[in-house]
């Protein structure tokens, strides 16, 4: 039976219409334009796949563009932390470029625009600029300097560029038309005053590109057949558009932009600005902080890029914004997470169990399977003695017939290892149970093939054994935001939904394999959930992150 095709999106629907029309197969070629001010996240990773996976799809190069027109937001810890970013998503680009490298260009383009009537110097301030562009129903006023002589526009637009110019002094606008309904066509600015240093080109220049000047251009210089952007660029078309017919020749390929929908993620913010203030405030310790949406934050948690590609996958792109549960994205990790994390045992939560009928001292090692989801994972040790911990919530002095953890009276499973029953309980001063008292049936060891080990008890418990035990710091991460949409509530500031929970640091006990584990290393934590060691830990006493839970248990706490 052949392979159901899967449908094209909108998106692939466009490129094959323009293969029909304008563009040959070897013409398609793609970008990646992010600004470096500040870290990627969830949302930039949508784009990333969008981008690269439709360079994959028609073997077409895709570049890597830093849009960094604004040096007062930009740094090069950024540029640094996108590529690694894209890296480990596992994508390759063609180009790595930056915006500033076509700064020469684009003043070159702007003086020409200068000297044939499509742009101007423009002494306003901002404030009166924004007050004579008029209001989506009433149109804009002409600039009292729109009809300067070019002779003029070009003395202060040199003088701006050498930086005799103060800062706010003049800016270069373009010449289009102040009644045009789209109030961005209304003589936008395409440079403004800056005396500020470039991480790339220092000092340079003293004026900056606009993004709308220099976008567009960029994408020109470098054959772009497709800029895909977010729905907030499509009022922006008409302009990206008008400044490329400035600049290109008949019959030359033009670059084509084309919009999709923005993805959000409930329980968080994607703003980057709002991200920045997580950090500032020490909301959060960092932008890689395991509660951060961004890309570094996800990693460190223990994402793999497997399941950030497959959510950006299943979630696809459209045409309309929407909010996406982040339950999904949870679900993409479990999914990648089981295939790949071994097997462990860890205790969060711990308390003594004694078995009192096997022999002190005495100590073996039992079989364990590494990952039953992966046959070529193989097996490890693990050892087991007269004193184990196990959960807390894992034993009841009594409880009823649903309730097939251990309590007294009752048989359950160790995994990997015997049948125990429970005997007696040791308490505190204050009746807390301090001890849990049990004697085990010798002939149940797991995979002996005795006829006991073959009995069936309803339930299994994991455990550690206390003298082997590796004693850990475990960071328990949850959910940033308590609320779906932190940005839902016009009357209130997002950070009065942050979750006061996201994060609780306790101490377990985990198997003394895991005292090897390096920086990223993921597992499951059988019956808990899944963890990664964190880039803090100190060689030999691993520290780790829970990435997720077994289950959504989220949903049951609502």
């Amino acid at each position: 039976m052949a392979e159901e095709k899967k449908s094209l999106n909108f998106i692939e629907q466009i490129i094959e219409e323009d293969l029909q029309t304008t563009y040959k197969k070897e013409d398609l070629k793609f970008r990646f334009p992010p600004e470096p001010n500040g870290y990627l996240h969830i949302g930039h990773a949508s784009s990333i796949c969008l981008n690269f996976g439709l360079g994959e799809k028609y073997n077409a190069p895709v570049n890597l563009r830093f849009d960094d027109t604004n040096p007062i937001k930009e740094e090069q810890e950024f540029v640094d932390a996108i590529k690694e970013d894209v890296l480990w998503l596992g994508f390759k680009w063609e180009k790595e470029c930056y915006a500033s490298d076509y700064f020469q260009q684009l003043y070159d383009w702007a003086v020409e625009m200068i000297k044939n009537g499509d742009a101007y110097v423009d002494s306003q301030t901002s404030e009166e600029i924004a007050l004579q562009k008029g209001t989506p129903t009433e149109p804009g006023k002409e600039s009292p300097y729109r009809n300067r002589s070019v002779e003029e526009n070009i003395e202060l637009f040199s003088k701006m560029k050498n930086g005799e110019t103060p800062e706010r002094g003049h800016v270069l606008r373009a010449k289009i038309d102040m009644t045009s309904p789209n109030m961005l066509m209304r003589d936008p600015v395409m440079y403004r005053c800056l005396h500020k240093s470039h991480h790339r080109t220092n000092d340079t220049w003293k004026i900056y590109p606009m993004y709308d000047w220099a976008h567009g251009e960029s994408d020109f210089i470098e054959s772009i057949s497709h800029s895909f952007c977010t729905l907030e660029f499509l009022p922006h078309r008409e302009l990206y558009n008008w400044f490329v017919e400035k600049v290109s020749k008949e019959g030359e390929l033009k670059p084509k932009q084309r919009e999709f929908a923005r993805r959000n993620l409930s329980h968080t913010v994607v703003s980057k600005r709002k991200l920045m203030q997580l950090v500032e405030k020490g909301v959060v310790n960092s932008w890689d902080d395991p509660r951060m949406p961004t890309i570094s934050g996800l990693r460190r948690r223990g994402y793999t890029p497997n399941a950030i590609r497959k959510f950006a996958d299943s979630i696809g792109v459209g045409k309309r914004e929407n909010m996406i549960d982040v339950a999904h994205l949870e679900f993409c990790a479990r999914e990648d997470l089981n295939k790949t994390a071994p097997r462990v045992m860890g205790v969060l939560d711990p308390v003594k169990l004694v078995i009192t009928n096997y022999e002190e001292g005495k100590e073996e090692w039992l079989e364990a399977e590494n990952n039953p989801e992966d046959e070529s994972a193989g097996s490890r040790e693990i050892p087991f003695s007269r004193e184990l911990y196990i959960e807390k919530e894992d034993f009841k002095e009594s409880a009823n017939r649903k309730f097939f953890r251990l309590t007294l009276g009752k048989e359950v499973r160790l995994k990997n290892a015997y049948i125990i029953k429970g005997e007696e309980v040791v308490k505190d001063s204050e009746g807390n149970i301090t001890e849990i008292h049990c004697t085990y049936d010798p002939k149940s060891k797991s995979g002996s093939g005795t006829e006991e080990s073959m009995r069936k008890v309803k339930g299994t418990l994991h455990w550690v054994s206390a003298k082997h035990a590796l004693e850990t710091e475990i960071r328990l991460y949850d959910r940033l935001f308590s609320v779906e949409n932190p940005d839902g509530d016009k009357e209130k500031d997002y950070m009065e939904f942050v979750n006061p929970d996201s994060l609780e640091v306790i101490t377990g006990f985990v198997e003394p394999s895991l005292k090897s584990a390096g920086v990223q290393d993921k597992f499951q934590f059988q019956r808990i959930g899944y963890f990664c060691v964190d880039k803090e830990s100190e060689e030999g006493k691993p520290i780790f992150n829970r990435t997720v839970t077994l289950r959504d248990s989220w949903a049951k706490i609502k």
